[in-house]
């Protein structure tokens, strides 16, 4: 046999299943759990901001209107947009979502520091939220795999049922966040 092919043949060879000894202890467990809940919280922490600015909460209100997309390659875009102010009709130019389209004018909340414009209103605030749907998403089934490391075997099965129901929420908040981020 060529070697590509034992290759292929011993990915599907069983390993062995860790025994007693093999497994994160309880510091280690700790540590892991930590982890896991610290990146799921992430993603709220860092959407608060776009959340703010969604919502008119912080920032100036204008009307964007995207007049450059730059290719970066790899599917990447450099976007800038004329931003004018509600207020007096002055104009800035400021840094767009690298999903817009040139020639797209839309409702938008300019950020403080003045340098980018973030979509207001349903579309904004759904697109906003699609980074919140996803720390729900990570942490569906924290409160099973406690369970199960504290080894408490009440609860677990509505735990694993309240993760299923959260991951399928969390998946449509991200499918919706994103269609109205594109959208």
């Amino acid at each position: 046999m060529s070697d590509a092919l034992e290759n292929l043949v011993g990915a599907f060879q069983p390993t062995p299943t860790p025994g007693p000894g093999r497994t994160p202890g309880p510091v280690g467990m700790t540590i892991l759990m930590i982890c896991w809940l610290v990146t799921g919280l992430l993603p709220f922490v860092f959407s608060t901001s776009d959340l703010k600015l969604a919502t008119g909460e912080i920032g100036s209100p204008g009307t964007l209107e995207i007049v450059s997309c730059k290719s970066l390659g790899q599917g990447r875009y450099d976007c800038k947009g004329r931003f004018t102010f509600d207020r007096d009709g002055e104009v800035v130019m400021v840094d767009a979502s690298p999903d817009s389209t040139v020639g797209d004018v839309k409702r938008a909340q300019l950020t403080p520091q003045g340098d980018r414009a973030v979509p207001t209103g349903a579309t904004g605030v759904l697109a906003a939220l699609t980074l919140p749907f996803l720390g729900v998403g990570v942490l569906a089934f924290l409160p099973y795999v406690l369970l199960y490391v504290l080894r408490v075997r009440r609860g677990r099965r509505v735990a694993v049922i309240a993760g299923a129901v959260l991951t399928v929420v969390s998946l449509s908040g991200v499918v919706v966040g994103m269609v109205a981020a594109y959208s």
